[in-house]
């Protein structure tokens, strides 16, 4: 009879240990937006932009660069910043197993031995003394907390939501660690397409100085002329350094993206005429980008994070029960262990109840309630930038149509001009410093589309990653795959 109401009073209180203070935590409701850009705005005009479909896994090869992707491939196994972002998360998982076994009664086996000797005023004015003597005890004792305010079990559901957060922190350092390899992969591609534009730009002074020294020597071609054609040299010489710590610095960040000493690590190189602008620009819709950008996601779990921390302040208000037993072999000698007769054992029950604590527990329940609002605002934030990023990814393709039509443009009429000088220079019509000048405005242009198209590949890339990239597969975690 009474182990029948023991039972049925352990069972009383861990169905009353289940209920849980504080919020359950929904997802709030995001910004409404059927589209990312106003009605009024440019949108690409050589890609097709189709609305609703996914991006591709990996996202780069739609560039059709395979030293590109043998680069992102290298990033992607040897970077240590993700190794780090994995071991993070994997310490987080093991936060949540730690905290679930939190839940469960505990168990531990102690052993004592000592030697003790009791004062005379232990039993007041006698006769009697007790002589010093040693005593051993060994047994196991068990105690739980009952988790009647349901603090504990929000205490795992924030380390929970701080894993899920973790999760979606390794997938935000993947897509920003790929997209910066791909934006600097392509700086050293398109610095060396322009190293090369200017060395043809010098080659080219240097031909035009040897002629008008030539006619200087045959009387032609005055002083000054010769002086104009050597400052010239120099100035287009000038342009090499700058080109050429690009890709210096290029070349460094990429060896640091995968994993390498700079000095010890050669990229593959990479024809910049080579690279594909991709046809089509999968957009997903707004919707699902709030549900797959890893940095909203990490937002939103911090966000219940915030929530269940409420759960464990409110939690802290209420009284907390702890229940106890210990089973003990207790002898003089170790030779009376392990002697029935020698048996002990304990049952308790404790509780403790806030009474007063000048105003600390309602004072933090207050500040998680305010922690919440904070996690609330961050959240929403970072929505609207996301949907910021991919309307400016959208409106610089819509741009760089734009400058790479006109450089082209420029490109093509000053070739025209080009060829056009030099027919009436071999005709005797013109001098040379006439076609010196075409030769330097079909340089000057050449130059301009290698950056126009440089800009137009860098910002697909940043539409990429602004559009949630592709990520590592990470399950987010729960109470079912946590113990």
């Amino acid at each position: 009879m009474n182990i029948r109401k023991s039972g049925l009073s352990l069972t009383t209180l861990m169905l009353l240990s289940a209920c849980s203070v504080g919020p359950d935590f929904k997802s709030p409701t995001p910004p409404q937006a059927d589209t990312y850009i106003a009605s009024n705005e440019s949108a690409p005009l050589s890609q097709r932009v189709i609305m609703g479909k996914q991006l591709e896994t990996e996202w780069w090869t739609l560039f059709a660069s395979a030293p590109l992707n043998d680069i992102i491939h290298q990033t992607i196994a040897n970077n240590y910043d993700l190794a780090a972002a994995k071991a993070t998360l994997a310490q987080a998982e093991e936060t949540v197993r730690a905290a679930s076994g939190e839940l469960l009664p505990q168990a531990t086996l102690g052993a004592t031995a000592g030697r003790q000797k009791y004062g005379v005023a232990l039993f007041g004015p006698s006769n009697f003394v007790i002589p010093p003597f040693s005593y051993y005890e060994v047994g196991p004792t068990i105690s739980w907390t009952l988790d009647l305010s349901g603090s504990k079990h929000r205490a795992l559901e924030r380390q929970q939501a701080l894993a899920n957060y973790q999760a979606h922190e390794v997938n935000a350092t993947y897509i920003t660690l790929t997209g910066d390899a791909v934006t600097t992969t392509l700086e050293m591609a398109a610095a060396n397409a322009e190293k090369a534009a200017v060395e043809r730009m010098l080659t080219e002074d240097r031909k035009t100085l040897k002629l008008i020294e030539e006619g200087y020597a045959a009387g032609a071609i005055t002083r000054p002329d010769i002086i104009n054609a050597q400052n010239q040299l120099n100035n287009d010489q000038s342009l090499l350094p700058p080109v050429a710590q690009r890709i210096s610095i290029s070349r460094h960040a990429l060896a640091i993206f995968v994993g390498k000493v700079p000095a010890n690590w050669t990229p593959p190189n990479i024809d910049f005429n080579q690279l594909a602008l991709p046809s089509t620009i999968p957009v997903s819709l707004p919707s699902t980008l709030i549900k797959k950008r890893p940095d909203i996601l990490a937002a939103e779990a911090n966000l219940h994070a915030a929530s269940a921390a409420v759960g464990v302040a409110t939690g802290n208000l209420y009284p907390q029960l702890t229940l106890s037993a210990n089973m003990m072999q207790e002898a003089l000698t170790p030779a009376g262990l392990f002697n029935t007769a020698n048996n002990a054992w304990a049952i308790a029950a404790g509780l403790t109840a806030p009474l007063f604590n000048g105003g600390t527990l309602n004072a933090q329940k207050r500040a998680a309630e305010q922690a919440y609002q904070v996690a609330l605002a961050q959240y929403q934030q970072t929505i609207l930038v996301a949907f910021r990023q991919v309307a400016d990814g959208l409106t610089a393709l819509a741009h760089d149509d734009e400058t790479l039509t006109i450089a082209n443009q420029t490109l093509n009429n000053a070739q025209t001009s080009l060829d056009m000088a030099r027919s009436r220079y071999q005709a005797g019509a013109i001098g040379l410093l006439p076609l010196q000048d075409a030769q330097r405005t079909l340089a000057s242009a050449q130059l301009d589309v290698i950056r126009a198209q440089h800009q137009h590949y860098a910002d697909n890339a940043h539409l990429f990653v602004a559009l949630g990239g592709a990520a590592i597969a990470n399950q987010p975690i729960s109470a079912s795959n946590s113990h």
